[in-house]
């Protein structure tokens, strides 16, 4: 008899649980697929737009995550002109998908003061009024960044939603609502 190596599928509430686990163990581990997931914006043009970014917090108990951004990247502007956006988690060794819908309030100047003195000192150069994300250059090192906090933005995600699908041995797909309370709901893979 084989055992199964997920238990925590099982169930809605363990499911749910271990979805935030997930997440949370992305903010400390930078070799956690949950480090690095997709954010998906609706672009100023109405087309969808992904990148990649750096999940930087997880509240379980908000349903909240945490995103650092450069204030003039495009995804600010498509977040200002449309604040809801999609996050996507792929974690292989768990055979899980994480699909997360949320409300996203963009955070900058004071509100964001503690944070940005937090960050070190190299990683600073990733937000620069020097050097504009996405603006067109001659050459592929053609620009120089300086740090600056006024560049700097917090993107602070309310979670509306969560879809988790499992690829096991018996696939199993959930849905859990902010508006009831995290109660979930079992959904055809």
């Amino acid at each position: 008899m084989t055992t199964d190596p997920h238990p925590w599928a099982a169930e809605l509430g363990s499911l749910h649980a271990h979805l935030w686990a997930r997440l949370s163990r992305g903010v400390h581990d930078r070799h956690a697929p949950a480090r690095h997931p997709t954010l998906a914006t609706v672009g100023t043009d109405g087309l969808p737009q992904a990148r990649t970014v750096v999940l930087r917090a997880a509240n379980a108990h908000t349903g909240t995550l945490h995103l650092y951004t450069d204030r003039q990247s495009a995804k600010v502007a498509e977040l200002q002109a449309n604040p809801l956006a999609a996050l996507h988690v792929w974690d292989p060794s768990a055979h899980l998908q994480i699909r997360i819908e949320a409300q996203v309030a963009i955070q900058t100047g004071a509100d964001v003061a503690n944070t940005w003195a937090r960050i070190p000192e190299p990683s600073r150069y990733a937000y620069s009024s020097t050097a504009t994300p996405g603006r067109p250059i001659p050459e592929a090192l053609a620009y120089t960044k300086t740090p600056d906090p006024a560049s700097f933005a917090l993107l602070c995600l309310t979670v509306r939603a969560i879809d988790a699908l499992h690829l096991g041995p018996d696939h199993r797909r959930a849905r859990f609502e902010r508006a009831d309370d995290w109660a979930g709901q079992w959904l055809v893979p």
